[in-house]
């Protein structure tokens, strides 16, 4: 592939949400756990790795007005839970190593970090949290993006190691593990000619990407990647203080399946493996223009809103704009490099940009344009939008105008083309609402060398977190909605934003599957009780 590699730019952060955690206040978690000092759960911790836990059960804090739900529920006490899986703790020497997520901003200091090594593992990491009232958080990938997938003083329950991979080519169906990352999962089904729609960051965990809905290069032809997904294996609460293993299908608990096809990062339980039903991909066509500067970003950001979105469904397309980039990449499913180059005619027309084609496997593709976590920025920061309508040209003016002034040349506008196949729900339907909208877009500032230390103060830091509030702000009369996967910290009604008319019935579906609340964090969904 000639001219510059995507390993040159920034690598996308969309659907680096990989299973959002779940948030207790400390005044909740001071309240329930006076009888338990630090030192004490320290020890007790000490002993689960000895595989002999031993601690006297706590009920479980419910939710406002949750008592009349659950009073017909089970109530039967588990017999005190003993933590298994791969234990870390804080004396270890792995411990600063896994308690570190993708971005340095945050830094958090669990009591204990279990790393599942199958779905028993996880029933007995959240029977003991509930059975300690220990403040929980669950982690895939680890590329929380405001921190939530780590917690001081409480429980991590990791399922990165779940890397189970089954598919089967004659029905089209792959069961794979929760603990894959975007990358192995796009590996596995390529080699076997199979995909589903994934985020271009192959260090993103899979199920975190899907469950928050999923959008990628093959959205507009596959749809997202939660309208592959047709099964889901999940650990929810049982009873006052235990934990079990139930399906989520088509057939079985078919409510919960539709909740997490865009609304499952840690509202409704820990998800420990996926079922997709794959789609046949044996080549695609990737496109890469780059224009030096943004002096051409109006005529090509107007090309691109006026052809990209509109065309073939089989191409995908990114625009990402830098301060002194402007980068278009597309990906033509089962094309040529003459197709890809003919579709996107309009927008190369505009400037002198250079263009490289690459055709082949997409897995082959895929793994090309990645590049190691090592090279990117520490610290980011981004905001979500979706816009159904195209951007006049003061939107496009109020774009060119905060990226000339952008905190470093990581910092940039990125859009994704929509249409096509996300327009058509999969069958039993999704929570995900944004299926009639142009395009995605959000801001996102880099900054800052990766050191491997959590919340190392950057200079930088204040000038960055500024420039995207007032670059958000700016653009609020353009866009609407928000993709939950990039969540946006701080939103009045984020509740609609994310999940528009579909709330109020994922509240209901979340009073069903875990009424006392045991799943919640500071932008999780709460349970309905009438």
């Amino acid at each position: 592939m000639q001219g510059l590699s995507i390993k040159d730019v920034t690598r996308r952060p969309a659907d680096r949400f990989a299973f959002v955690e779940y948030w207790r206040s400390p005044v909740e978690r001071k309240r329930t756990m006076h009888d338990y000092s630090r030192r004490g759960l320290l020890k007790a911790t000490a002993a689960a790795g000895a595989g002999a836990v031993v601690l006297p059960g706590v009920a479980a804090a419910e939710a406002p007005g949750a008592s009349a739900a659950i009073a017909g529920a089970e109530d039967a006490k588990c017999k005190p839970a003993k933590l298994t899986g791969r234990i870390v703790r804080p004396a270890d020497p792995g411990y600063a190593d896994a308690s570190l997520g993708w971005d340095e901003l945050f830094a958090h200091y669990p009591l204990v970090i279990v790393y599942a090594q199958n779905t028993q593992d996880v029933v007995n990491a959240l029977t003991w949290a509930r059975q300690n009232n220990v403040a929980l958080r669950v982690r895939s990938g680890g590329h929380s993006l405001e921190g939530w997938s780590n917690v001081d003083n409480g429980i991590v329950i990791d399922v990165s190691e779940l890397k189970s991979v089954h598919i089967d080519t004659a029905t089209r169906t792959a069961v794979l593990g929760a603990g894959l990352n975007q990358l192995e999962g796009v590996t596995a089904l390529a080699k076997k000619d199979l995909a589903v729609t994934t985020g271009t960051e192959g260090t993103v965990g899979l199920s975190g990407a899907t469950l928050g809905g999923g959008l990628g290069f093959l959205v507009r032809y596959l749809g997202m990647a939660c309208d592959s997904l047709t099964g889901a294996e999940v650990v929810v609460p049982s009873g006052a203080d235990c934990a079990k293993v139930i399906k989520a299908d088509l057939k079985n608990n078919s409510d919960l399946l539709w909740a997490l096809r865009g609304a499952g990062n840690g509202n409704f339980g820990i998800v420990t493996s996926l079922t997709y039903k794959a789609s046949p991909l044996k080549s695609v066509a990737y496109l890469q223009a780059t224009w030096e500067g943004i002096g051409d970003l109006h005529g090509v950001f107007d090309a691109w809103q006026r052809t990209a979105l509109f065309a073939d469904k089989r191409l995908g397309t990114q625009l990402e704009i830098h301060r002194n980039q402007t980068l278009l990449f597309g990906v033509l499913a089962e094309g040529s490099a003459e197709e890809v180059k003919a579709l996107l005619a309009p927008i190369l027309s505009v400037g002198s940009p250079s263009v490289s084609v690459q055709v082949g496997n997409w897995g082959d593709v895929y793994a090309g344009f990645q590049i190691p976590t090592s090279a990117e920025p520490g610290s980011w920061k981004f905001f979500s939008q979706f816009s159904s309508k195209p951007f006049p040209k003061k939107a496009i003016s109020i774009v060119a105008s905060f990226m000339r002034d952008a905190p470093t040349d990581d910092s940039n506008f990125f859009t994704q083309a929509f249409g096509g196949a996300v327009r058509k729900e999969p069958r039993g339907g999704s929570s995900f609402p944004h299926r009639d909208t142009l395009f995605y877009s959000e801001q996102g500032a880099g900054w800052g060398p990766r050191t491997g230390q959590p919340g190392v103060c950057d200079p930088l830091t204040p000038q960055a977190q500024a420039w995207i509030a007032e670059f958000s702000q700016a653009m609020r009369p353009y866009v609407d909605g928000a993709y939950v996967n990039v969540p946006n910290i701080g939103m009045q009604d984020w509740e609609t934003a994310y999940w528009g008319s579909n709330f109020d019935r994922l509240r209901k579906i979340k009073a069903k599957y875990d009424p006392r609340n045991v799943f919640q964090y500071e932008q999780s969904i709460p349970p309905a009780f009438c």
